[in-house]
């Protein structure tokens, strides 16, 4: 068998050894790995949107818990000037609330990172309280409210 290849190197003749890919090799990997990836990623970013209004929703149900537990306490809901923020320290507007406690660690932000916004009296349901969702924007399709089912 050695002497095979000596006698073939003799001759000329080039043995290819396999000690790595051809360039045409790598290519075909990289255009396979290109279409895949031009596949998955937008699955994976949209999943990620979704995540962040799934996430929104459960912060907004759990202020709404909050508000509730508030007007129990106290027979009214915080006002717009009090905020979420009577959720977290007492308010020295009036109404101040006479059996106030903490509802609330902290008032939480939506998934992008912007405020709630919270509205009382509503016209439609007892308090408004709200995202405004991905864009940002208030008004606009993709505000997420914690009455939307």
């Amino acid at each position: 068998m050695m002497s095979d290849k000596i006698i073939k190197n003799l001759k000329g003749e080039k043995m290819r050894e396999n000690k790595g890919f051809t360039l045409l090799e790598l290519l075909v990997v990289i255009v396979i790995l290109s279409l895949l990836a031009a596949l998955l990623v937008p699955k994976l970013t949209g999943r990620l949107g979704e995540a962040k209004i799934d996430t929104t929703k459960i912060q907004l149900k759990e202020v709404k818990r909050a508000l509730e537990m508030y007007k129990v306490d106290n027979g009214t809901y915080p006002t717009t000037e009090q905020g979420l923020k009577a959720l977290v320290k007492k308010p020295d507007t009036p109404p101040v609330p006479k059996k106030w406690k903490q509802y609330l660690e902290k008032v939480p932000k939506d998934a992008w990172g912007n405020e709630l916004i919270y509205i009382y009296p509503s016209d439609k349901h007892p308090f408004e309280l709200k995202s405004a969702g991905p864009d940002g924007e208030v008004g606009t399709e993709d505000d997420i409210s914690v009455w939307d089912e």
